[in-house]
């Protein structure tokens, strides 16, 4: 069960990633997922190593809180590294 909580906590914070950050993010419910799961590990390791804070505990709010905030940070370094810019 623990695979299955991690993608569906991957989907929600990708999903809510995508629509807080501006421009354009990548394609569909795959991309939403590919962007929280990456997220997940990346606001796992701000949460716990930078911040002193626990990291993801299984289906909670507080593991899609730090997926999310992942997911931000990943979506923000991606759209410098890219150029992308938002859509008017």
């Amino acid at each position: 069960m623990g695979l299955l909580y991690f993608l569906i906590v991957g989907l929600i914070a990708g999903f809510l990633a995508k629509y807080v950050v501006p421009g354009e993010g990548p394609g569909g419910i795959v991309g939403d997922m590919i962007i929280g799961i990456v997220g997940a590990f990346i606001g796992g390791f701000v949460f716990t190593r930078l911040l002193g804070q626990p990291g993801l505990e299984g289906f909670s709010l507080w593991s899609i809180l730090v997926a999310f905030v992942g997911a931000v940070i990943l979506l923000f370094v991606l759209r410098a590294l890219t150029g992308r810019r938002a859509v008017r």
